[in-house]
């Protein structure tokens, strides 16, 4: 294999085998936590996401009928509760009545923790007060049209727990949920999420008009392209794939050059980028 160094603009670039490989630290977000071992959206796999060298906490908004933010991905809590019904028809001491461990163990034995029985679906308050001002914290604003209000008690909770805006994220495949957020406070950075079923494409149109408000794109890895991820970054925005759970693929987007990438198992990205 030729490894060919060249030296670019003060990074230093390695052409293998016809793709280039940036040689930078690669964003290692653990998604929903470390979700590939604890079960997701709960502190316990925010914790594990830390512990496996996860550079960010993911947190998927939802709020419930009385107005607290909580993490959680779905709009109901059918999936990774023991309950039943939608988010936003329950109060938030009716959610916290709820088992948001039991049913991981279930699915997936391999992991199975007794003491995950039992855990509570978290506030976002919760998650900044565990967790503290000075973690990274990437949050998704879920369903904003079916929650109206949710982008000003976002930025409340953190103006509130002083959250350093410099490492904050906020994504949505809403662009209007982002430039919601992007008037009510500018220095907050913005990731527009996009939704593709095939190859993904984007033109020179729709890579000035992200532009305008957000600094990245994220989509699904698996209509990813090579041409796509380098003319993305190489127009100066940032790309964060989802979910990517298998090495071979992981080294594959590093090569490619994507800024980086979230996974059920962020240990496991870790040992590719070392």
């Amino acid at each position: 294999m030729q490894v060919v160094g060249i030296l670019v603009l003060g990074i230093c670039l390695f052409v293998v085998e016809g793709e280039v490989a940036f040689a930078k630290d690669i964003v290692n977000i653990p998604h929903r936590g470390a979700s590939g071992h604890a079960p997701e959206h709960t502190l316990v796999s925010y914790q594990m996401g830390e512990n496996m060298h996860g550079d960010y906490i993911e947190v998927d908004l939802q709020m419930t009928k009385d107005g607290q933010l909580i993490a959680m991905h779905d709009d109901s809590v059918d999936r990774t509760t023991n309950g039943t019904g939608l988010v936003n028809e329950m109060t938030l001491a009716e959610m916290k009545k709820l088992d948001a461990g039991s049913w991981f163990n279930e699915q997936y034995p391999q992991f199975a923790n007794p003491e995950y029985r039992g855990v509570k679906v978290p506030t976002l308050w919760e998650v900044f007060q565990t967790f503290g001002k000075n973690k990274r914290y990437y949050i998704e604003t879920k369903s904003p049209e079916v929650y109206p209000g949710m982008e000003i008690t976002l930025l409340r909770l953190v103006n509130e727990y002083k959250i350093d805006k410099d490492t904050l994220i906020v994504e949505s495949f809403s662009p209007k949920s982002l430039k919601k957020m992007k008037k009510l406070d500018p220095s907050i950075p913005l990731v527009q999420l996009l939704s593709y079923k095939s190859n993904a494409m984007i033109t020179d149109e729709e890579i000035a008009n992200i532009r305008e408000y957000a600094k990245g794109i994220g989509l699904n890895h698996q209509y990813l392209t090579q041409e796509y991820v380098q003319k993305v970054v190489g127009n100066g925005l940032e790309l964060y794939p989802y979910t990517v759970n298998e090495k071979g693929r992981m080294q594959q987007l590093i090569n490619w050059g994507v800024t980086g990438m979230f996974t059920n198992f962020p240990d496991m990205l870790h040992s590719v980028k070392k």
